[in-house]
């Protein structure tokens, strides 16, 4: 018998050879219905695969990240032999799955695919999915692994580099393909499968080698879950930050100025003008300090800080000056120039702690296929902050921040996320700097807030930053898509590396210790994700104007300008459209624009001082005629409701 320990803790016993699939089915038929993927003492196995010893199993089924990474990965291999029977001689390199979907990259030869074979390809992976193949895994030997593939030097290139004993393939219906597991039970769960696209991509990622075809796809156990997903992606083309952005004349990217460089005009920088602000007045009350760093700094601050050996291939080269030796690099990170503040003058333990804070911009060479919008930029604007503080105070400026942090989530609409501690793989430690008690230190403070403040947390091993763990936020936005948003660190290691330290009460040196944090991360990319979330539609307080004046003929633009005047006695941003164009006219494309109120302005409303209000988004609710103290009222009290108090 063998013991197996469930995700509840729960421990069942059962024969030795008992398969996933035996265990849900004794905990319940109804359960077992659903399961299409498992996992045994960390380790993906099959739903057939038997168990042998003691361990822990967890079952997984559509509703969970690793059943559709089953259920993507298994769908490519039935698109990978839909493939090789429609254009033979084709050879097959690698299949995973991916975010929503899956890929296959594919060497075709003298074949060509485009987008009028996708229905054919969609067809056949369908039929052979209702012929219910069930996927099967088995060990070969290294020699037959490579007199299989033979004719393929992809496969074999990868094979070479596996041990022999190492090695399985994977059988369903006619098709083999060389992987090491973790497939739904069978093809029939396959209902419903869209080819998404097409794409050149590079062996391995290397540019130096040939060009192969990548082709996407998504599949789903039904229909319907295919259809509400186009939909999401339909909605998805209509919120896309670049498409809004330039509607909006938010931002514009030339290509004098460069890839990835983005130019922000005039709405654009009143908005990101007034999130600093916004934040910037938050970190006032925290108590935080502004500094100002420049652009570049010497090679040699970031070989100290570590960020050159990290990051040196992907900045931009170093800037030489008629000086001898002398090297410049294009600021990758705030954080090394802060810790030359702090070690600008000594510091007691009764100054502590001290907290930094800058929008400061830093640069990282990009590649330019990678390049995208406002979210992968080159040039980007950080709301970076380090707080500098004794071991004793660790935990309640770590609180603080995480309290920063919801304020600005709950000022901006993003209420639906998860808390995510990003801690080191221990696998390979060679990946990190830093002793493995300060790593210890710094993962427990971080774990022990996040359960005081009660968030919502996951671990994740493998995600810290080289130089310490931190506390991701995770935010689901309004098209349910996750994105990390907000960032807190623990690090004991700069602190070292920079010499850092303070007087403590015993009059010796002792080391700080250091928080980064960032609750936007990137201005340019939480400006493009809150675009989207929003669809432009942004929080009143944020609005690049909140009112537009429609006067109804030229009569009334000396009114108008009445009315403009007494909106900014009020704070109320506001502008006139005094243009010889119908009203109608006028109310659609401040409709286009997000405007959030339309005040039409005409004889009625000059004789009784009063404006007709109409609200964007509200059509057929009919206007409604107020005051300009009445309608300011109206403003405030939405923007108290968004606007939380810190």
């Amino acid at each position: 018998m063998i013991k197996v320990t469930l995700p509840d803790g729960s421990v069942r016993e059962f024969s030795q050879g008992v398969t996933p699939m035996d265990v849900a089915k004794n905990i319940s038929e109804g359960f077992a219905r659903n399961v299409i993927s498992a996992n045994y003492n960390d380790t993906t196995i099959e739903t057939s695969t038997p168990l042998t010893a003691d361990g822990a199993l967890t079952l997984y089924t559509w509703n969970d990240k690793e059943g559709k990474k089953a259920f993507w990965h298994s769908t490519s291999h039935v698109m990978a032999q839909t493939l090789e029977e429609m254009y033979s001689g084709i050879k097959l390199t690698l299949g995973p799955a991916i975010d929503n979907g899956f890929y296959y990259d594919v060497d075709f030869g003298n074949h060509k695919i485009t987008d009028a074979d996708f229905k054919k390809i969609e067809d056949r992976v369908l039929e052979i999915s209702r012929e219910k193949h069930e996927f099967k895994m088995r060990a070969v030997t290294k020699a037959e692994a490579l007199e299989k593939y033979k004719d393929n030097e992809y496969k074999t290139e990868l094979i070479s580099n596996l041990e022999d004993g190492t090695i399985t393939f994977c059988d369903h219906a006619t098709f083999t393909d060389l992987c090491r597991g973790g497939h739904i039970p069978n093809t029939g769960i396959i209902k419903a499968v869209k080819i998404m696209s097409i794409a050149g991509a590079y062996w391995r990622g290397d540019e130096k080698n040939k060009q192969l075809t990548r082709v996407y796809g998504t599949s789903f156990p039904k229909q319907k879950d295919l259809t509400d997903y186009l939909e999401l992606l339909e909605e998805a083309k209509r919120r896309d930050h670049r498409k809004l952005g330039k509607e909006l004349d938010l931002f514009h990217f030339s290509q004098r100025v460069g890839q990835g460089l983005p130019l922000w005009l005039p709405k654009g920088a009143a908005l990101r003008d007034r999130l600093e602000q916004f934040l910037k007045k938050a970190q006032k009350k925290a108590g935080y300090e502004q500094v100002v760093t420049p652009h570049i700094g010497q090679k040699e601050l970031y070989v100290t800080s570590g960020h050159y050996a990290k990051y040196g291939a992907d900045s931009f080269q170093p800037i030489t000056t008629p000086a001898e030796g002398e090297e410049f690099l294009l600021k990758p990170m705030n954080c090394p120039h802060h810790c030359e503040i702090y070690n600008s003058r000594p510091w007691s333990y009764k100054d502590l702690p001290k907290r930094y804070a800058e929008f400061g911009t830093v640069y990282r060479y990009e590649q330019s296929g990678e390049l995208h919008g406002l979210t992968r930029v080159r040039g980007f604007t950080q709301d970076d902050a380090h707080i500098f503080c004794m071991p004793d105070q660790l935990d309640v400026e770590f609180k603080n921040v995480i309290d920063l942090v919801l304020y600005v989530f709950g000022s901006l609409g993003f209420e639906n996320f998860t808390a995510q501690v990003s801690v080191r793989d221990l696998n390979n430690p060679e990946k990190y700097i830093g002793s493995v008690e300060n790593w210890e230190k710094a993962e427990n403070a971080i774990i022990s807030a996040a359960k005081d403040k009660g968030l919502n947390y996951v671990i994740e091993a493998g995600e810290a930053a080289f130089y310490g763990p931190k506390l991701d936020f995770m935010v689901k936005d309004a098209l349910g898509r996750s994105w990390q948003l907000g960032t807190i660190q623990v690090d004991y290691n700069l602190p070292e590396r920079f010499e850092l330290s303070y007087k403590g009460a015993d009059d010796k040196l002792h080391r700080p210790v250091m928080i980064h944090r960032a609750p936007f991360g990137s201005m340019e990319r939480f400006i493009a994700i809150l675009l989207e979330h929003t669809a432009g539609n942004f929080p009143l307080w944020l609005m690049p104007e909140q009112a537009i004046i429609l006067s109804l003929s030229e009569k009334y633009e000396k009114y108008a300008k009445k009315v403009l005047d007494l909106l900014e006695i009020h704070e109320i941003r506001a502008l006139i459209d005094n243009r010889n164009e119908t009203i109608g006219k006028k109310i659609r494309e401040a409709e286009m624009q997000k405007m959030p109120f339309m005040l039409i302005v005409g004889e009625e409303e000059e004789k009784n001082g009063t404006i007709s209000v109409r609200r964007n988004g509200q059509e057929g609710k009919g206007n409604i005629t107020v005051t300009i103290e009445e309608f300011a009222k109206i403003v405030n009290e939405e923007i108290s409701k968004t606007l939380k108090q810190f």
